[in-house]
């Protein structure tokens, strides 16, 4: 028998996927529960396994093309003696003036690893989740999966993993990052408290040519065109920093990120204004029961993703700090999972750090507001006492959506971020 692997749907959103990579080959056996391919969806890279056993006969869209979700990508045969009928099958199927027969009942699309639902990681329907280099070390130093927990996404066991339970030191791999893109730096000494690290734009293009988008950017070209048809405001507002950048400098070796706080705190604030963490249905205002910030992080080749920490009104500061670390650098590998950048509420976009005063942000689909941070400098100002004194302030704009959230609303939100950040900002590591 001849079965069809289809294009899966990774996200709610893909409509189409670019192969990454085969990770097996034409005539290469096929074990149910296999990996089999790398399926790059709308924001990350995703292992596909196949749910048959056999060989993989012909492979109908190879690496670097892509295809729309549900398109046959290859052919498996059940025994050797298939394969050859797979391939004249194949070739029939390419054809325009002849059309498509088959015997085989109808078929079934791959299924993908990593998935947004929450059932148990590392094993799935008794099968074990494992990347494809930690399925090849397991064999080649004997460790059996099974008794394994893995440390990657949503528990995936990875190489690193079967080296540990192997006794065997950690294989070093070529760092795909440039070491410039670390979450944690901070690009110019002016810059203001920075929510996101964005890397270093490439002055190199292809002038005179036309590039095609890439599978991230079609994803934020359909983002942005969704966005078009939401009536949206914006409210600015200006915050002294002075407190928050004493109490960042004060634990800032303990591995606190600037992000992590201004995450913290409109998580806090957010908690107090659940109609600005709310969204806009058909049926009504959807009321999260979770306060999930979205920071906006810039991706290579160009595009944006927005890893989410995820209840961050609840967790403390120094894991928050260690997550959205994690976040970012997996982000930049292309390793997030659809829940760890698509279930934000709210999200904050940063330029500051370019030095930047004030910008206004695009509202996110399926999101009530998004927060543009400028740049904190120091400016002359009246003080209390009637005197003149220096502090340093940053420009933040709101974008809102009108149909829920009312101009009152977001100022009565930016207000109490402001009396947060200005005098209790230590609040935030309690």
């Amino acid at each position: 028998m001849i079965h069809e692997v289809f294009m899966p749907a990774l996200s709610s959103t893909m409509t189409e996927g670019k192969i990454v990579s085969w990770v097996k080959s034409p005539g290469d056996k096929i074990e149910k529960g296999e990996t089999v391919v790398v399926v790059e969806s709308d924001k990350a890279d995703m292992d596909v396994e196949s749910f048959y056993e056999g060989y993989l006969a012909v492979i109908t869209v190879p690496a670097g093309e892509s295809a729309p979700v549900g398109a046959a990508i290859a052919l498996v045969a059940e025994t050797q003696a298939e394969i050859e009928s797979a391939k004249q099958q194949a070739t029939q199927s390419s054809s325009p003036s002849t059309a498509p027969t088959t015997t085989t009942p109808a078929p079934e699309p791959v299924a993908a690893t990593p998935s947004a639902s929450q059932e148990s990681p590392s094993r799935s329907n008794g099968r074990v989740i494992a990347s494809p280099r930690a399925k090849k070390l397991a064999k080649e130093f004997s460790v059996d999966l099974g008794n394994l927990k893995g440390s990657g996404p949503h528990g995936r066991i990875v190489a690193e993993d079967v080296e540990a339970a192997a006794g065997k030191a950690p294989t070093p791999v070529a760092p795909t990052v440039a070491p410039t893109l670390t979450p944690t730096r901070t690009p110019t000494p002016v810059s203001a408290p920075q929510p996101a690290p964005t890397p270093t734009v490439s002055t190199t293009v292809p002038v005179g040519q036309v590039v095609p988008f890439n599978t991230l950017q079609n994803a934020v070209v359909r983002n942005m065109v969704a966005s078009l048809q939401v009536p949206v405001f914006r409210v600015g507002y200006t915050i002294t920093t002075d407190e928050l950048d004493k109490l960042y400098k004060q634990i800032k070796s303990k591995g606190v990120t600037m992000t992590a706080l201004l995450a913290k705190a409109v998580a806090v604030t957010l908690k107090q204004h659940p109609l600005v963490n709310a969204s806009y249905t058909e049926q009504g205002i959807q009321y999260h029961g979770a306060v999930n910030v979205a920071v906006a992080v810039a991706m290579d080749g160009g595009g944006l993703i927005t890893p989410v920490l995820q209840k961050a009104d609840e967790v403390d500061i120094y894991s928050l700090s260690r997550t959205w670390k994690d976040l970012v650098e997996r982000s930049r590998l292309k390793q997030l999972q659809p829940d760890e950048y698509n279930s934000g509420t709210f999200t904050l976009s940063n330029l500051g750090m370019f030095g930047v005063d004030r910008f206004d942000a695009i509202l996110p689909p399926g999101q009530g507001g998004i927060l543009a941070i400028g740049a904190a400098r120091p400016q002359v100002v009246a003080t209390a006492d009637g005197m003149m004194g220096v502090r340093r302030q940053m420009q933040v704009n709101m974008t809102c959506d009108h149909r829920i959230i009312y101009g009152a609303d977001a100022a009565a939100f930016l207000q109490d971020l402001a009396k947060l950040i200005e005098t209790n900002a230590r609040s935030l590591t309690l």
